[in-house]
């Protein structure tokens, strides 16, 4: 059998007998999968079949989130140094009541554990900062995104980029980046006769840098949330707008504004609540330094658990009250929503 005929057309047997060659491992498999589920389903009985797709979810589950926070609660009120639960004697509140054991509690420095009021200290200055930042740039990169402008895909990749990459990735660029001697930034301030500035050993440089890190890795992730809420917004309502003599800017506040409201504050919640919990780009960028200077909440947590003399125990009390603060976060997130919901 030849593969091209007298007349020159290509014979589509040998094709067939190759894709059903290429295909015959996947049928194999295929059949031994039906074979076996079809055994346990007369095995079990039809109607539990679905709890048998759903276990390995829940074991992985159980595994993974169940069973460490029900450690995580029990070494917040253990003390010692042993990671076995039964080898760890109960302190009760002993870890809350060392967390806040200051002599004065408007002085920091008084504190048995002042790094941790710190890191609070830091984090909410990191928050207040960072998601006004985000909520107010993303809106409007969203907003120019949205207008008919020339390379519009081009500016849209070109700001998601960033959301692809990462933590670790964007951290170590500008770790680089930020170097006193061989970085970027110096660099391309000593073109223009500027001293180098030691980014690195200034607190409050390396806090600005953490912040606007953050924003830059992040931007491109709440803009396609805008974009697509400016988008489901009806383009006739605009143009009703426009008909009744509206300016541009009335449009905005009238219409653009409170139908995108839902959705900026989706976008408000999750960047408040990634603010508090932020860990990856600062830890790799800055280390939490200069000194304490960048050290955030988590990162005290990961400080006092994994670094000597590892006291879990203190950690465990504080990932705990920073889950309940999550927690609060999300039921007015939820109850927002749902005020949004019932007044649309």
């Amino acid at each position: 059998m030849g593969f091209i005929t007298a007349s020159g057309k290509l014979r589509l047997a040998p094709l067939r007998i190759f894709r059903q060659v290429l295909s015959a491992p996947v049928i194999g498999v295929l059949y031994l999968l039906d074979v076996i589920i079809g055994s346990l389903e007369r095995l079990i009985g039809h109607k539990r079949m679905p709890y048998f797709f759903v276990l390995p979810n829940m074991l992985i589950f159980v595994i993974f989130v169940l069973l460490p926070l029900i450690l995580n609660f029990l070494f917040a009120f253990t003390g010692g140094s042993a990671i076995v639960p039964e080898n760890r004697p109960w302190v009760g509140w002993g870890n809350f009541e060392r967390l806040f054991a200051c002599n004065n509690i408007w002085d920091i420095s008084t504190c048995r554990e002042d790094v941790f009021f710190i890191a609070v200290r830091n984090t909410f200055l990191f928050v207040i900062v960072e998601v006004p930042s985000i909520v107010v740039l993303s809106l409007l990169v969203a907003l120019a995104l949205n207008r008919d402008i020339r390379l519009r895909g081009f500016f849209r990749s070109a700001f998601f980029f960033p959301v692809l990459l990462s933590p670790v990735v964007v951290a170590l660029i500008w770790k680089w980046m930020l170097q006193t001697r061989g970085g970027l930034i110096n660099t391309l301030l000593g073109f223009f006769g500027i001293q180098p500035i030691a980014f690195v050993l200034d607190g409050n440089w390396m806090m600005f840098w953490s912040i606007f890190v953050s924003v830059w890795a992040q931007l491109g992730f709440y803009a396609l949330i805008l974009l697509a809420g400016l988008q489901g917004i009806p383009p006739v309502l605009y143009e009703a707008a426009e008909i009744d003599g509206a300016s541009e800017v009335q449009r905005f506040w009238k219409v653009t504004l409170p139908l995108l409201r839902p959705t900026l504050l989706v976008v408000l919640v999750l960047t408040l609540i990634r603010g508090v919990q932020m860990f990856d780009h600062v830890f790799v960028l800055t280390g939490g330094g200069p000194g304490t200077a960048t050290v955030l909440t988590v990162q005290y947590i990961y400080r006092t658990a994994f670094e000597p003399p590892n006291n879990w125990g203190m950690a465990a009390a504080v990932s705990l009250m920073l889950a309940i603060v999550l927690a609060v976060l999300t039921v007015i997130q939820l109850i927002l929503n749902r005020r949004q919901t019932e007044t649309l």
